[in-house]
């Protein structure tokens, strides 16, 4: 469902360049990856540049969804602007480490906003179910600055899934939540993503907790030649 080839960027410049590179990524429907690596390596590079906010220096090849894929690498490399836009806001789902939640929203109306801007009813089991299960139905018509911080960061993610992306992006998304509902936040993710046949990219630096919920492994390490750099391939 989403096919990547030879995507890579330089960042910085002379002495101080580091390169983030991935040569290859496939992810089905009903997947779910996790991208790991030492602090600094450029996972959230990395998932910036999938996630379409910012452009690769080098890309052989971009797809997503099925027959037919959309060429993303084409509105790329045409610097089209307006599809890019339209393909962010209908086929992804993002949940940043901020969480990104428009402080003058409630809760409520943070989630449903994207199902609104995609023109769907503004109703769904999927998120109902995602209130329930992450106890946030209490905080529905609170604002963002009531929230403790893993408040936000659970209410962030059902907002990235409200209107069922083919393609859900998560920064760190357990960050600021205790192991218990870390654990749990990863369980409902796969269980998502497998029911709605989805597939979803996750920044993390909680080794164990991938390892734990036996999630494909994206790793970060330092690049074979002499450059510095870092190369994002399936950990053996």
């Amino acid at each position: 469902m989403l096919r990547i080839e030879g995507m890579g960027i330089a960042r910085g410049q002379g002495s101080q360049t580091y390169r983030v590179s991935l040569p290859s990524l496939h992810l089905r429907r009903g997947e779910v990856a996790a991208i790991t690596g030492p602090s600094g390596c450029g996972k959230s590079t990395l998932l910036e540049m999938i996630g379409l906010i910012l452009a690769p220096a080098q890309l052989k090849s971009f797809t997503l969804g099925d027959t037919p894929a959309m060429d993303i690498a084409a509105f790329l490399q045409q610097d089209a602007q307006a599809p890019l836009a339209d393909l962010r806001a209908r086929k992804l789902g993002f949940v940043l480490q901020t969480g990104g939640l428009l402080p003058f929203l409630n809760v409520r109306q943070n989630i449903s906003l994207p199902r609104r801007m995609s023109g769907l009813p503004p109703r769904s089991d999927l998120v109902e179910d995602a209130i329930a299960r992450l106890h946030l139905r209490p905080l529905l018509d609170k604002l963002p600055r009531q929230l403790s911080i893993g408040e936000r960061q659970r209410v962030s993610f059902v907002r990235a899934i409200a209107h069922q992306p083919d393609l859900l992006l998560a920064d760190e998304p357990t960050a600021a939540l205790d192991p218990i509902q870390a654990h749990k936040l990863f369980e409902l993710i796969i269980e998502i993503v497998q029911n709605f046949q989805i597939a979803a990219l996750l920044v993390s630096h909680d080794w164990d907790l991938v390892r734990s919920c036996g999630i494909r492994n994206i790793i970060g390490v330092p690049s074979a030649d002499s450059s510095q750099g870092t190369v994002f391939r399936d950990a053996a």
